[in-house]
């Protein structure tokens, strides 16, 4: 367990704030701006994660002081242990009001660390359901780790409608411990951040000219990790069928592998060497990319509320998604993208045509994405919301 430094004496006001995600790129990524926001609404937030180089630039970027503590992301009964007790002995030091945890290892060990160390608010955000797509014995004991987390959590925000279903028909809480906010989302998206102004377009252009794509080729696009749960296997095979049809089409993939849930490696050759696929690896500033791409795909079996989506309507792309959970909420059939079955292959592929071949279409429910994006999904709106159910939360606890 390390920490930057210190910590400072703080004014007895301040309210102790510990947020959790196993991982720190969470954090950097998927909570952006949001530690800033709670610091600045009178806060003294303290983030903790694994230890990583983006725990560093999380404590410069939103002025929040950062803590590592290791945790495994599968289940590792000692390991887990030895970190159980080294948050319990953090907890207790600290002294937190509220514990607000998300990500599935750090919920589950932060929550118990919390209840055991008598924190007084402790919240489980809940981002998305890892045994939705699980079977046998790692599906119950993901749904045990589950039922522990929520009988620690005072509080179960879920990130979609559809999400919240799916928690409750799994029988992993209580209605009335749960929650949906607004729209759903956990961070909302800062659509300046996408926008295609004439600078993200001529970077697009440049991209387009570094890979040879010619400017009428139309491109699809697909956002996220390489794993089977996001449906590579479905939209690779979609797309060798799209090239049936329009040989002019391209596939841009951009993100890389993860050992868990593996691509089969049949399909990681294919990756490797279809001459009209293009993968990026892991890409930060993604403005550029989505100003390539034509449609964006989102073939996955489970979310919690894609972000990639809010991301794509920021930059007026339709999506093309299965219709799977957090898929749903996020993606608004035949208004700001279409939604096939979840598995369907050959649906996905007649949806993908479908825009390559109909700008006017492809035009229409990218800007109606857009306005979806700037109207519900504003990251101001989500972040007061949070902290109104923190606050509410911690005055029901005392």
């Amino acid at each position: 367990m390390t920490h930057s430094d210190p910590l400072p004496t703080v004014p007895s006001r301040s309210l102790r704030m510990v947020y959790m995600t196993t991982a720190p790129i969470a954090l950097r990524s998927l909570c952006a701006g949001q530690l800033a926001f709670y610091r600045h609404q009178g806060y003294e937030v303290i983030a903790i994660a694994n230890p990583g180089e983006d725990l560093d630039v999380v404590a410069s970027l939103e002025g929040v002081r950062t803590m590592a503590v290791p945790m495994q992301r599968e289940i590792r009964p000692l390991a887990d242990v030895v970190s159980l007790w080294r948050l319990c002995r953090l907890f207790r030091r600290l002294r937190p009001e509220i514990v607000t945890t998300a990500t599935a290892k750090a919920s589950l060990l932060g929550l118990l660390a919390a209840r055991l160390s008598g924190v007084p608010a402790r919240i489980y955000q809940l981002w998305g359901l890892r045994l939705e797509t699980t079977h046998g014995l790692k599906r119950r004991i993901l749904k045990i780790a589950e039922w522990i987390t929520v009988a620690c959590a005072h509080r179960v925000i879920c990130v979609s409608d559809s999400l919240r279903r799916e928690y409750i028909a799994c029988h992993c809480a209580p209605l009335e411990k749960t929650v949906v906010l607004l729209n759903g989302s956990s961070n909302g998206v800062d659509a300046s951040r996408f926008t295609q102004t004439s600078a993200v377009k001529s970077a697009a252009e440049n991209l387009r000219a570094q890979w040879q794509i010619a400017g009428a080729d139309p491109v699809i696009g697909f956002v996220g990790r390489f794993v089977h749960d996001k449906g590579i296997v479905n939209l690779i095979d979609a797309f060798d069928e799209v090239l049936k049809s329009r040989p002019d089409a391209w596939l841009l993939l951009v993100g890389d592998y993860e050992s868990g849930d593996p691509v089969p490696d049949a399909y990681v050759h294919r990756i490797a060497t279809h001459p009209r696929i293009i993968r990026t690896g892991f890409i930060r500033d993604l403005a550029p990319y989505y100003g390539v791409m034509s449609v964006l795909a989102l073939p996955t079996y489970r979310e919690g509320f894609p972000n990639v989506v809010l991301e794509a309507g920021a930059a007026e792309l339709p999506v093309v998604a299965f219709r799977a959970t957090g898929a749903v909420d996020a993606v608004q059939d035949n208004v700001t993208g279409a939604l096939v079955e979840i598995g369907d292959s050959h649906g996905l592929a007649s949806a993908l045509l479908r825009y390559l071949n109909d700008e006017e279409r492809r035009r229409c429910h990218g800007q109606a994405a857009r306005q979806r994006v700037l109207r519900d999904f504003s990251r101001e709106q989500i972040w007061e919301a949070l902290d109104s159910q923190f606050r509410e939360v911690l005055a029901q606890a005392k």
